[in-house]
């Protein structure tokens, strides 16, 4: 039976396993592990992606991975192409190193994010090639123990405030989360509907839903990431800024300021929650009061349509 189509929207979050070809190994010393930890920060950040967790096996990777405005499909193809490119130069070799399609499972991130993290990151215990987490170091865990997190790959700010505000208390709560054990086994990780979404009812009717009405928001909508650059120019507030926890009036106008006209932009108050990692039920009050001037949204969208990337 021939695969259906991937899903693909701004704000999806995805669990992606890449596996070598025929179980070929396609990390064979220090050098290769670091040169894909490179390429996939480079992407990570041209594409607009996040990046929660990743680990790094000899012979498959996996990542969860949450798309901007650019389709997973795009950010997968540069990443993979430029590690073949790479690989075969180094190794003299030639034709395809990775197997077939990748498997891209598309998941309710608020039910599974913890649950993938834990598995994703004790992969090296359960393959029997570490004998405790802090052992193996190509997985994100290191990032979350406060150890290292290289030209900031991975994004670990959503999961370490699921533990505590407090980034101490987070990532000690954080550790005895992973001493517990797995949360899910291979069964519950790999186990889909329609072999690529994974939620609940309510999930998949809503996917199956933007599926079926070709919701591609990149094709008609602006970049957040250009909305975003709008609000810089217009109030001198950074992305970071509004995704901090900060309340100063600055910030909190620039946050008002760009969920409405993202909303107006077309985007939902759960995709612009998610861009900017705040609970989607505060930005649904800016919604619902407009408690800021008309002024200041119409100037913004000004800015957006002068860059030429409205």
């Amino acid at each position: 039976m021939a695969r259906k189509p991937r899903i693909e929207f701004s704000g999806a979050f995805y669990h992606v396993i890449v596996r070598g070809n025929q179980k070929q190994r396609i990390f064979k010393d220090t050098a290769d592990f670091q040169k894909y930890l490179l390429i996939l920060t480079v992407y990570k950040n041209r594409m607009g992606s996040r990046i929660y967790a990743y680990v790094l096996m000899n012979n498959h990777i996996h990542l969860l991975i949450e798309t901007g405005d650019i389709p997973l499909s795009k950010v997968m193809q540069g990443i993979n192409q430029s590690y073949t490119l790479y690989f075969n130069r180094r190794y003299r070799t030639v034709g395809h190193l990775f197997q077939g399609r990748y498997k891209a499972i598309l998941c309710d991130r608020e039910a599974y994010l913890l649950g993938l993290v834990q598995y994703i990151h004790r992969n090296p215990l359960r393959a029997g090639i570490a004998d405790r987490l802090d052992g193996y170091p190509w997985s994100s865990h290191h990032a979350y123990s406060g150890k290292k997190n290289p030209l900031g790959l991975v994004d670990t700010d959503h999961v370490l405030r699921l533990f505590s505000e407090n980034r101490s208390r987070a990532r000690r709560k954080y550790r005895e989360f992973m001493a517990e054990g797995d949360a899910y086994d291979k069964n519950d990780v790999y186990t889909s509907i329609d072999q690529r979404l994974k939620g609940d009812d309510e999930f998949v009717d809503r996917i199956l839903q933007l599926e079926k009405d070709a919701a591609k928001p990149w094709h008609r909508r602006p970049a957040l990431d250009a909305i975003a650059a709008a609000i810089k120019q217009r109030h001198q507030v950074t992305l970071a800024d509004m995704r901090s926890m900060r309340k100063s009036q600055p910030i909190s106008w620039a946050r008002k300021v760009f969920s409405i006209l993202a909303h107006d932009k077309g985007y939902k108050a759960v995709e612009i929650g998610r861009y900017l990692d705040k609970d989607p039920s505060k930005l649904t009050t800016y919604l619902r009061e407009r408690g800021v001037s008309e002024g200041e949204v119409k100037e913004a969208s000004r800015l957006l349509k002068d860059s030429n990337l409205s």
